[in-house]
């Protein structure tokens, strides 16, 4: 069973999934290592990446989070430099919000040659950002608007054309560190709309908000920042908790 295989397994019994995502600029290989042992007790899927990685180096803080984890290991990755072999998995990521041709296919060829070398599993991803309600590190690094909290229409239309296009995955992405999350309406309509998993991450800090969004039909929810800030044990299993609905 591929990654992708396990990640609709987890939506099958879960009825949601919890993805952590680990950022290597903002750890050491040494203390991510013990947040993904962490997270493995209480996510399904760990992502790691960033929007731009300048401290570590992005291999070793792969390396180490797939030795300490029990769970698969997927690259959510800022750019073509962000791929390593150790990872289980990595989401080839297509902004289709947005009309910056370099994240529509720039990073992608030059991320295909390495990933063929490395034999990774690859998981197209219709990558939308929507407005969170302040600049997110994604926003600006990759020079475009986000779809407005209150047009669900075009966020529909985006994953759509995401879906038509091949993508497996559609991820609504109000960016780390947003003041507001996706709203439950654009969750809905897009779930609705396409016959893809919807992942939804962005601004998402307490378990009751976690809880309604899965409600509203994302497949998975992504918490980053707020376990980098606050985590702890209690604090994964009362996501987990609130997220797993079956």
């Amino acid at each position: 069973m591929n990654v992708y295989e396990e990640m609709l397994a987890v939506i099958d019994k879960r009825g949601t999934g919890y993805i952590v995502l680990l950022d290597p600029d903002k750890a050491s290989p040494g203390e991510i290592a013990e947040r993904a042992s962490e997270a493995s007790e209480y996510a399904d899927i760990i992502f790691v990446g960033g929007s731009i990685c300048v401290k570590h180096d992005f291999n070793e803080a792969v390396k180490s989070i797939k030795k300490a984890a029990r769970v698969p290991v997927v690259i959510f990755p800022g750019d073509a430099t962000q791929i390593s072999p150790y990872a289980d998995a990595l989401l080839l990521l297509s902004l289709v919000s947005g009309r910056n041709p370099n994240l529509l296919i720039g990073e992608h060829v030059k991320a295909a040659p390495i990933i063929k070398r490395y034999g990774l599993e690859v998981i197209p991803v219709a990558y939308i950002l929507v407005d969170g309600g302040k600049t997110t590190s994604v926003q600006f690094m990759s020079q475009s608007l986000a779809i407005p909290a209150d047009k669900p229409e075009l966020a529909v239309a985006h994953a759509l054309a995401g879906q038509y296009l091949g993508m497996k995955l559609v991820f609504l992405e109000a960016g780390s560190g947003a003041s507001n999350t996706v709203a439950d309406a654009m969750i809905s309509a897009v779930s609705r709309a396409i016959s893809l998993p919807v992942i939804v991450g962005g601004g998402i800090k307490a378990a009751d908000v976690a809880a309604r969004l899965a409600r509203a039909g994302a497949a998975f929810i992504v918490t980053g920042e707020i376990i980098e800030e606050q985590g702890n044990k209690d604090m994964l299993k009362e996501f987990a908790d609130a997220i797993h609905w079956r």
